[in-house]
């Protein structure tokens, strides 16, 4: 039954997305409103949560030269197949870019913010000359809750107040001790999406590396090694390779990415440090793909308790994992693994969450160089003691709180660093 349950988890919260994920649920929510209009758009409105205005508001769109708040939901209008779901801003052309813009120009699309306690809330109401429709997204970025056609509710479903998309109870009974066990009992070819993760999530690591995409941090990185100002290590490896892959995607890059949790930058930074320490290492490739695994996993254990938006960044919990998983590469048992996730938990956990944008790269680097810093310290059998700060002895009470600080002790933090980005 554990296996059946852990593969489960797996499969709901590996996603292929191409894009930011705030955007393009923006998109889906909009193109599912087209799909159920006729005749000539009018108007289209958008309301988000801040927490989507945050992530929507400045990052890059697969293959186009505008973002923002308009051009995401109008782009849905145009052009997005909702049949797709997070994939849906696939193939866009150079025409459906100009559509979009057409729209805006016309004084078409209005956005604001929603009146919502929610963290991922998203409702988009397009008007024609023939009817209206609206379609809401909330509390995860492909769940639609309501479509309604003039008035009428054609479709109300969804999960209400989910963290993720998986079984609540499942999540909630998962313990670091059963996915550690988990990871080193199961039959490898059960693994084979997480091997996925590593192909699609590598490929856009390399591609970050290769081309000159938003802060360039991975490449810069990779280039002062080569200069002999880095060292050639494996955490200027992990910093590189998973900055590059995070560069790529905020810039815009058209490659998809296995995104974990409902998030592609998250599936990047879950992946990508453990893949180039499992390289440098020079491991088997069984050994890596399960390495991953176990990264993807205790990123999804904490992230069910902690929720898909924050005022705090997600790519901490990556972070966590990834440490997990370079202490299981170096042969390191249970407890060092336990001692790696509350050393990351007691370095990285007050890094705000400011938006999706270039920068996000930066952080990328920061996690995936903590985590190699906390595995090592544990490998050394250095923990960080519950005297310090909210540490506790206890991992899982550790890992609560860290999401008590990130769902209840930041809500002020985040209507104020929405303001502050507002402001400019």
């Amino acid at each position: 039954m554990k296996k059946h349950k852990i593969e489960a988890i797996l499969e709901k919260e590996l996603v292929i997305a191409l894009g930011c994920t705030e955007p393009v649920a923006i998109a889906l929510a909009a193109a599912t409103a087209k799909s159920y209009a006729k005749g000539q758009i009018e108007k289209i409105t958008l309301k988000a949560s801040g927490n989507i205005i945050k992530n929507a508001k400045s990052v890059g769109i697969p293959g186009m030269t505008s973002s923002g708040l308009d051009f995401s939901v109008a782009l849905g209008v145009v052009s997005g197949d909702p049949t797709k779901q997070l994939e849906l801003l696939d193939g866009l052309t150079f025409e459906d870019e100009q559509s979009a813009l057409r729209l805006i120009e016309e004084g078409k699309v209005l956005s604001g913010q929603a009146d919502t306690p929610k963290r991922l809330y998203i409702e988009v109401t397009l008007k024609t000359n023939q009817n209206t429709t609206k379609v809401v997204i909330s509390d995860n970025h492909s769940n639609i809750t309501l479509i309604e056609v003039d008035g009428k509710v054609v479709f109300q479903g969804g999960c209400e107040d989910i963290g993720i998309q998986s079984n609540e109870e499942g999540l909630f009974t998962l313990t670091i001790d059963e996915i550690v066990e988990w990871v080193q009992m199961v039959d490898i070819h059960s693994l084979s999406l997480v091997k996925k993760s590593i192909e699609l999530n590598k490929v856009i690591g390399q591609e970050g590396l290769q081309g000159d995409y938003g802060l360039k941090v991975g490449k810069t990185i990779k280039e002062n090694v080569k200069k002999g100002i880095l060292s050639d290590d494996i955490a200027t490896a992990a910093m590189s390779l998973a900055a590059a892959g995070s560069d790529a995607r905020m810039a815009g890059s058209t490659l998809p990415v296995m995104a974990n949790t409902g998030s592609g930058n998250q599936g990047i930074a879950v992946t990508l440090p453990v893949v180039a320490v499992a390289e440098k290492l020079q491991v088997s490739e069984e050994k890596m793909i399960r390495a991953v695994a176990l990264s993807h996993l205790i990123t999804i254990h904490i992230k069910s308790k902690f929720g898909r938006l924050s005022a705090l960044c997600g790519v901490t919990a990556a972070g966590m994992g990834a440490s997990g998983a370079i202490v299981f590469l170096l042969d390191g048992h249970l407890d060092q693994i336990k001692a790696a996730i509350q050393n990351t938990i007691g370095n990285v956990s007050g890094m705000i969450c400011d938006g999706a944008k270039a920068g996000c790269a930066m952080k990328v680097s920061t996690c995936s160089n903590v985590a190699v810093q906390s595995a090592l310290l544990a490998l050394n059998n250095q923990e960080i003691k519950s005297t310090d700060g909210f540490i506790h002895d206890d991992v899982e009470k550790s890992i609560e709180s860290f999401c008590k600080l990130g769902n209840e002790g930041t809500r002020h933090t985040d209507e104020l660093i929405l303001k502050l980005m507002m402001e400019k």
